[in-house]
Formats: structure tokens, sequence, C-alpha cells
């Protein structure tokens, strides 16, 4: 599993069984179960599949000489009661055989290994005390957030609780005792903490966990907590970088963290539980930095889309991250129709060092370099390729200056292993953050500042060069940009539905941050902080948490579609130059919908947004059958029955996708592609709309009807968008939006359209 990242599995009834692997190799399984068909004997679910367990494990050689409550504790797991019906536990291929013969038996999933997708933000998403989400939020208070992750460092500033009210009474959650953790850690900001790694040392009998509890040694939890609600901490930075005032989305919003990444990884029957108990807990909003990986691409299969389909029925807003495996199209992962999937962006904030050369003349660069530094001038010395490290020795008191014919990575070894005072390299590849971390003092620069520094120590009888580091620059144009790592859709697993649902910021993120675990490197020595820089979907996920929970403060009867839309047809596809969102892994090109979906995250008018679309559990149901879902993998996901009577792949969703791809027939004949929504005021008076279309070349398209009057709240009306196209499209994507413009100029509710030849593989 990712961190990015988690992985969930199907929703029905989970099981998974470890075994011995003396007799006969075992391996360990998410079992989905009907539970309708528990027999009446039974007083609970958790004892039938005891019951079934002890049965099955009865008949082998092996448990012939153990007890059945030793049996019982080798094999069992976890046993699902909310996120699925199910358990999950070891078992041998002859169990699994003899398990599949039991009443209520739907189907079993082999436990997989998950992944994670790994300040200022606030003031660039337009959050202010005066005006806005926060005021009109009350700064998301009460609303509980419910974090997947590494765990969490509760002695941290971000998660003191100054200023909080009590608890609220409806949580049921609790902070779980453990390694260096108690419960009275817990306070009114963090008011739930739970570990699981059950399934984790089933799948790795050998491991041993060092800190069994839920603190976080890694600092991604830590990290993407302080990001979604943490408190404000003065005089926040990383070694002087990004120094400010420290806070979350939503300052005033609880945490409740659910530790299921280790050092060893992590497994889907461990995130499974968490979320499985979130939902029992009371969490209102679910931040998921992780996921499974591109292999698998069947939605029953995944544990997060299992999972949070249950969270979706019981009013809980879940995102997603969409994963770190950009640029390329189809990389998305978390698209689930019913999880909001993020994408990362960049701020407008770069880190940089300054080289002044002898003239007086200075050149920027980008630098996280954490050392203190001599800002005296040394002499600057050409060495070309850097090639040699006895020569590279003989001017180690010097700021040598390397150009990159070959490697710039052996480059930087060879100078690290000269023990130089510092260097510049020259190279025309983009830089990526492992060298803006450097552990001595280096400058990166591009071909034309190369240039300019070679020009100048080659005029110079005794050319000379200084750093200054720490440097952070504020309002920097173009922001945002979609990051390259950023994963792209379609989603594979459900094409129909446009992927992802918007951007957020995801590129070298403040947060808190654990202090045990190392941030950076000088020379040879390991360095700490209460905060770090991180860059990842990871980052981006949680900020759309916070974002969620002000809207739920706000509008606690909202459903999760509902703030989905909010958020979604709010997003600004401009940067601060208003111009269309720049790609960074497309020279700089306008990034597609399929990149940043409807745009940038923009809380303050995602608080009100005019119109929204909404749905239901039902409506998710009927776009599983229209996908040609079986009766059985419906109810892996429902954990009910469905006999698929009615079908629409027309799910009420805020954004559009079409594909144009049929390369059978003439591809120059005309096809009509449309698609119905359904829109509901949630203002408090009555308003008429009037649709606006921009964009899509080589496309006609119609809005039928073209304007919608509402009397008063909570009315809903219906239109129709087609798309008219040849059957196949010369472009790959073709873009525009749709957009409801109230006639006072207040409101414009923004959809985008993406018409696209991409022709999604078979799963």
């Amino acid at each position: 599993m990712a961190i990015l990242m988690l992985k969930v599995l199907p929703v029905v009834l989970f099981l998974i069984f470890y075994v011995s692997s003396s007799v006969a190799r075992s391996d360990t399984y998410i079992i989905h179960m009907d539970i309708s068909a528990m027999p009446k004997a039974y007083s609970d679910h958790h004892s039938w599949y005891l019951s079934m367990l002890s049965s099955i494990s009865e008949t082998s050689n092996a448990a012939a000489t153990a007890t059945t409550t030793t049996i019982l504790n080798s094999k069992f797991i976890y046993a699902y009661t909310n996120s699925i019906h199910g358990f999950s536990a070891v078992l041998t291929a002859s169990e699994l055989e003899a398990l599949k013969k039991f009443p209520g038996y739907i189907s079993s999933t082999r436990d997989h290994p998950l992944t994670v997708h790994t300040t200022h933000t606030s003031q660039f998403l337009g959050l202010s005390s005066f005006s806005g989400a926060w005021s009109g939020s009350n700064y998301g208070e009460d609303v509980i957030i419910g974090l997947v992750d590494t765990g969490i460092w509760p002695e941290s500033q971000s998660f003191n609780d100054q200023g909080m009210t009590k608890v609220p009474s409806r949580w049921k959650g609790k902070c779980m005792a453990g390694t260096q953790f108690n419960s009275s850690l817990c306070n009114k900001k963090l008011i739930g903490a739970r570990f699981y790694n059950k399934g984790l040392i089933a799948n790795n009998p050998k491991f041993k966990i060092p800190m069994n509890s839920p603190r976080d040694v890694s600092g991604h939890g830590t990290h993407t907590s302080s990001i979604a609600a943490g408190s404000y901490v003065k005089g926040a930075s990383y070694f002087g970088y990004a120094t400010g005032t420290a806070r979350g989305m939503a300052p005033r919003a609880r945490l409740a963290m659910y530790k299921v990444v280790w050092r060893y990884g992590v497994y889907s029957s461990d995130v499974v539980a968490a979320i499985d108990q979130a939902l029992q807990d009371g969490v209102n909003v679910l931040s998921l930095s992780l996921g499974i990986g591109l292999d698998d691409t069947l939605l029953e299969n995944d544990p997060i889309a299992v999972a949070t389909f249950a969270a979706m029925e019981k009013g809980i807003f879940a995102v997603a991250s969409a994963g770190n495996d950009g640029p390329l199209y189809w990389s998305l992962i978390n698209g689930a129709p019913w999880l909001v999937t993020v994408g990362a962006g960049t701020l407008d904030r770069e880190f940089e060092g300054i080289l002044t050369l002898g003239s007086g003349v200075k050149i920027n660069f980008n630098s996280l370099y954490p050392g203190n530094y001599s800002s005296s001038r040394m002499p600057l010395v050409y060495m070309d390729e850097c090639d040699s490290v006895t020569e590279l020795k003989k001017v180690k008191n010097a700021i040598i200056v390397c150009k990159d014919n070959l490697s710039i990575s052996g480059q930087v070894v060879k100078a690290i292993s000269a023990g130089v005072s510092g260097a510049v390299f020259i190279s025309n590849s983009s830089y990526s953050e492992l060298y803006t971390r450097s552990s001595f003092p280096a400058a990166f620069v591009g071909l034309h500042d190369g240039q300019s520094i070679i020009d100048y120590i080659k005029k110079n009888i005794n050319p000379t060069g200084s750093f200054q580091f720490q440097n952070t620059v504020i309002g920097t144009k173009p922001a945002p940009r979609v990051d390259s790592y950023s994963s792209r859709g379609p989603f594979l697993s459900c094409p129909s539905i446009l992927k992802p649902d918007l951007l957020a910021p995801g590129s070298l993120i403040l947060g808190s941050w654990s202090p045990i675990s190392s941030v950076a490197k000088v020379g040879s020595h390991l360095l700490f902080s209460n905060f770090n820089l991180l860059s990842g979907t990871s980052m981006a996920t949680p900020h759309v948490a916070g974002v969620a929970a002000l809207i739920k403060a706000a509008h606690p009867d909202w459903s999760p579609a509902a703030i989905r839309s909010a958020l979604v047809t709010t997003a600004n596809s401009l940067d601060n130059t208003l111009c269309p969102i720049e790609d960074v892994a497309n020279d700089n090109l306008p990034a597609s919908p399929l990149d940043i979906g409807a745009g940038h995250i923009t809380p303050n008018k995602a608080l009100n947004p005019g119109l929204v679309y909404d749905a239901t559990a039902e409506d998710y149901i009927k776009l599983l059958c229209a996908m040609n879902y079986t009766t059985t993998q419906i109810q892996i996901i429902t954990k009910s029955s469905h006999n698929c009577i009615n079908r629409s792949l027309d799910l009420n969703y805020p954004s559009f996708i079409a594909f144009f791809n049929n390369y059978d027939s003439n591809p120059e004949d005309k096809i009509v592609q449309e698609f119905w929504r359904t829109v509901t005021n949630v203002e408090e008076v009555g308003a008429s709309y009037t649709a606006n279309l921009t964009g899509l070349d080589d496309l006609k398209v119609f809005v039928e009807p073209q304007r919608l009057v509402f009397k008063q709240k909570f009315e809903k009306k219906k239109y129709k968008l087609s798309l008219e196209g040849p059957k196949l499209l010369k472009k790959v994507v073709v873009y525009g939006s749709l957009n409801w413009v109230d006639d006072n100029g207040k409101y414009v509710v923004r959809s985008p359209i993406v018409a696209t030849s991409l022709v999604p593989e078979s799963p």
C-alpha cells in the first residue's frame, strides 16, 4: 500500500487467516460474507466467523495437535462490521476451498500491501480570520477528521487544545495505550488514536514492531494531520525556510488517528479494520493518503473503494490521494466515484539559495540546504565535468563549478567524496527535489545561468563567489501548477467518471513532524526537526479534508456528494496570472481536467456554491450495474444484493467525460453523447441561472434548457448536456466547461467537460 495511498478491500464480509507453513503454505485473505446467511444459532457475526474458522481448521493435520483457542488465535485477524461484512485470517489453500463451501461465502481477496503518497497554504488558498470559510464555519469547530496513516506525535504543538471546547458527546472513539503512548496523551484536539498491524504481522510473522502504538516514528501521519486541522503554532519553519505561523485548514476541527502504516509496510486487512472502526467511532471526514497499486483495476478488489462506500452511506465524506505515478494518462488510483480524488499542485512560494559572484551578479537557485554556512567569499574554480576525486581534492577549499556532460548524480557523489567546500552544478535537466536537499552547500543551475558563471570565471584572474541559504520567496508566478508526479486520469476502473476531482497544494508543504525521524543530512550528520517540507498527493489530500470539514461545519446536513459538488464547481482553473493552470510535466503548457480535475480548490467559494449536484448510494449502484458488475461484485462493494433493474452511467456528477474513440468504423461519422444532471438550489432564496459554454474545439455542445429558474431553497432542476462529434477525435483530449451563471453574477457553478480519444484498457 502506498502512502498517498491506502488500499481498501471489498465490503461485504472479509476474513484474513494466517496458518503456519510447516505443513502447507498459508496466505492472508480478506473474506466477503453475506451476513443475511448467518444461522440464527449465532448471537453475532463474530462468533459465526470463529465457528467457521474452527471447523475448517479441525480438518487439517496441523490442527490436530493444537487446541481450538490456539488455532483461532494464530489464524484469526479481524472481524469487520461497518466498512465490509467479513473477516480476515490466515488460510492454507485447502482451508480456503473448504471455506468457500459454507453458506454465505461471497468471495476472497488476498491481503495486499498498499503505498503511502508522499504554513503558507492557508493564505495561498485565501483563508482569512476576517471573512470567508474560516469565519463562516467557525474554523470547522467540532467536525471530526479521521486520518488513516503512520500515526501521530501527540506532543506536537500542532495538536495543542488551547481554546478548544469539550469533546462532542457523539464521539465513541478512544486513545489506545501502547509503546510510549498512553491515553492521557489525547486531548480536546487529538480525541482518538488507534493502531492496527495484525494483518502486517500475519503476512510477516517474523517482524517485530518496536513502536507498537499510535505514536508516529515516520512523521508522515503527523504531517498530514497538521495540514488538515493543526492548531496555530508561531515561529514554525524548516531550518529557517517557510518561517511563519503554521495552522491547518480547519484549526478548530478534531483529529482522530488510525495508524496502519509501519516501517515494514501496510496491508489491506489493517486498513479495512481502521476504516471499519473509524465509521463506528463517529468521524465526519476520512482522509486517506495511501492506496493500492495499479496492478489491480477492479473496484471490488480495492479495499479503500469498498470500505469508503460504507462511509458514504453513513454520510461520511471520504477523500483520497490520486497517487504519485504521474504524468502519464491512466496512472490515477483511488478514483471510486464516491471518493473525492485529489491531485497535487505547487504554491506561490519557492525556497532559494543565492550565489553572489565577485562582480556583484547574483544568481538565484532552488535550495533547501539546511546547514549553517559562512557567506564569506571563496575562490570559484571551473572543473568542467568534475570526474576526478583526486583533482577535486586539490581545490576542496574552493567552490567548484561542474558542467553536466554525463551524469550529474555522479558528479555530486565525487564532490562529496572530495569534501569540497561548495559546488555549482550546471545542467539542462530539471532538478529534482532530491538535489535541492543537498547534504553540502551546492547550487544546481541551468545552462543560461551556468554560462554566466563560466564566463565570469574565464574573464577574471581571481574569481570568487559566496553562498547564502534559507531564503523564502512568496508570491511567485505562475502558481499553482500541477506537479509532474501527480497521477493523471482517466481512472481505469471507472473511466466514465472524470478523475481527478480537483487540485490542492501538494509540493513542499510545511507540516509538523516526528522529532525522532531525521529530515535532512549535512555532511555525515543527521538533522531532526519539529517541522518538515514534503511533496506528494499525500499532502494535497488533507488540505481537501480540512476544507471539507469547514463545509461540514457550515452545512452539517449536506451529503458527501453535496460537499464534493461544492468543492468541484467552485474550483479555479486559472492560476495567479489569470491564465490556465500549467502542467510542469508538459513544458508548462495548459493542463487539462485529466491532470487537474475542475481546478484548484477555493475554500471561500466552496462554502456557498449556489447549486449542488447531489447523489445517493442508489445512484452509485445504478452506475455499477451499468458497468456490468455482477451481483457478487456489487454485493462485495455494497454489502447487499441488487438485481440491477435500473442501470445508468449518468451519475449525477459535477463533471463530464466522453470517449470518442471508435476505431472500428468511419471515424468521420458523427455521434451524439448525452448527459442528464440534476442541480439543487442551496441558497436561502430563489435564483435564476443561464448556461455558458467554453472551449471544446471540434465538438458541437448543446444544453437544454439554457435557463434554470429556482423559486425556493432545495428546489431541484434537471438539464441535458449533449456532445456531438466524430466517432474518433483527431485530438487526444479536448476540454472546456459548462458554467451556470446566476443573474446577479454572484455564483458561477462550473463543471469541466472532457472529450477524449483515449482507449480504456480492459481490466
